[in-house]
């Protein structure tokens, strides 16, 4: 048994007792004295308090017997016990959407790509949707998915499908069309106007370049 294991099961041990007595200490005629010398190694530790002699007397006079040797946790030693019996809470899959949101979970690139959007917002024609600097900063990242997740509305999410188009044509292709595909809409230029607007994909949008 390791060390960590021998404290938890000691302290375990003495909790037990104080609860026998009622959230009391933990007296010498209901603690075998082996258990006590392991008992009082924790004493060091600052998890675990020994009565001293004015208490032992106090008590000694109200059950009218003598106590020689009492013990009780000490708040770190619960705190240590509490911890120790505790399990990691189960993940909860992620923020929630409220309503007229989506949850998009946007990859590492995709992430950076959007950050340095937010970041150029006083600097672009187009700058980042209201809310969405935000939603950037708050997102919690998803080790298991390898992603950042954020509770969008429509006009963030084509804010972000914007950040991507600027991202295609000056570095990478590969972000701004995986979100396409993941979440249907992408940036186009119509032919007419040369002007880049989103598109809804399965959804034709007038003037727009459909190849």
């Amino acid at each position: 048994m390791r060390n960590s294991e021998k404290r938890i099961a000691m302290l375990d041990v003495l909790w037990e007792h104080e609860q026998a007595a009622h959230g009391a200490w933990a007296l010498d005629h209901a603690v075998p004295v082996p258990v006590q010398q392991q008992v009082e190694a924790l004493v060091g530790e600052g998890l675990v308090e020994l009565a001293d002699r004015q208490i032992r007397a106090e008590m000694s006079a109200r059950l009218s017997r003598p106590v020689r040797w009492a013990a009780r946790l000490t708040p770190y030693g619960r705190d240590v016990r509490t911890y120790a019996h505790a399990r990691p809470p189960q993940p909860t899959g992620g923020p929630e959407p409220g309503p007229g949101e989506q949850l998009v979970e946007l990859r590492p690139a995709q992430m950076d790509a959007v950050r340095v959007f937010v970041s150029l917002a006083r600097d672009l024609a187009t700058g980042p949707a209201e809310g969405l600097a935000e939603r950037v900063r708050t997102a919690p990242f998803s080790r298991s998915g390898n992603c950042w997740q954020l509770c969008l509305t429509e006009e963030q999410t084509t804010s972000v499908a914007y950040a991507l188009y600027l991202h295609r044509l000056s570095r990478s292709e590969a972000e701004a069309n995986r979100f396409a595909r993941d979440y249907n809409i992408v940036y186009r230029t119509v032919p007419a106007t040369g002007t880049p607007v989103p598109v809804i994909l399965g959804r034709r949008t007038s003037g727009a370049d459909d190849a």
